[in-house]
């Protein structure tokens, strides 16, 4: 009786030796990424990490994850993006923080960075290229890089689309983006806002360009701002219905009072900035340019 192991073995094909090395590489890889536990401290970056496919690298996200909506309930929550706890963030043994610019606190990252985490900060550039140069980014740390490319090549091809219907726009309208109605008091977002940055990729102008940022404008601001459209986030604390908005004074003088033309989107779908933006950009623009209400 001959031993298996002394049957004569079938000799390697030429293909499987030069792929080997290439296989070994990548077994390396893989091997290495299954080692890192990313947190992620911003919507966009975990909707980025989705849409990737690269969410097995997730052990924890923060609070304004809120797409896909399984990434709240499949990873842990390490609270709202701009309050993170160093103690909540370093229970999950992350080997790296992915954070957009506004994360923080300062102190809690820094202590984070201290005990040894990785923190990559991601650039919240709202512009065309900022969008797409994140998803680049992104993908680049998460080992999709080709996956990446592929969708901000999606991603600029949606924005070239929009900038054909924007071209295509008669006339422009005016559009105020209202944060939120407290005491009376109105915060619109201005220039240089994600908000602005969203209502000019609609094809309209902002309303409250007089100021920057996110801040309160005045009732003389709201009414010289003219806005035939106000655009709020739905489904947030500062949600409002048509009847609450325009019942402020300052509010029920303008273009829009007249028409109730009040838009409320999805907040994160709105100013996240991320692989949706060239689809929320034309959802505003529908939405703007719908026509008078009844």
């Amino acid at each position: 009786m001959i031993r298996p192991a002394l049957l004569p073995q079938p000799r390697p094909s030429r293909r499987a030796i030069l792929a080997a090395p290439a296989l070994l590489a990548l077994g390396a890889s893989h091997a290495a990424a299954a080692e890192r536990r990313l947190v992620a401290a911003g919507g966009v970056i975990t909707e980025i990490l989705y849409a990737l496919g690269r969410q097995d690298l997730l052990v924890g996200v923060d609070s304004t994850s809120l797409h896909p909506a399984e990434a709240m309930r499949e990873k842990a929550n390490v609270g709202y993006v701009r309050a993170l706890s160093a103690e909540g963030v370093l229970s999950l043994r992350p080997t790296d923080l992915l954070a957009v610019e506004g994360a923080g606190p300062p102190d809690t990252v820094k202590l984070i960075a201290e005990a040894g985490v990785k923190v990559v900060r991601i650039s919240e550039d709202t512009s065309e290229a900022g969008v797409a140069a994140r998803i680049r980014t992104i993908g680049a740390i998460a080992d999709a890089a080709d996956r990446a490319e592929a969708l901000a090549a999606k991603v600029e091809a949606g924005f070239a689309a929009l900038k054909q219907q924007r071209d295509a726009l008669a006339a422009r309208k005016r559009v105020l983006f209202v944060l939120s109605l407290q005491n009376g008091r109105v915060m619109v977002g201005g220039a240089r806002s994600s908000a602005d940055a969203i209502i000019r990729l609609a094809g309209a102008i902002n309303a409250a360009d007089s100021v920057e940022g996110f801040k309160p404008l005045t009732d003389e601001g709201l009414i010289a701002a003219a806005p035939d459209v106000v655009l709020m986030m739905k489904h947030n604390e500062h949600a409002a219905s048509a009847d609450q908005v325009f019942s402020q004074p300052a509010l029920s003088a303008t273009p829009a009072a007249r028409t109730r033309a009040l838009v409320a989107m999805d907040g994160l779908y709105l100013l996240g900035f991320g692989p949706r933006t060239p689809d929320a950009a034309r959802d505003l623009m529908a939405a703007v340019y719908a026509g008078p209400r009844p």
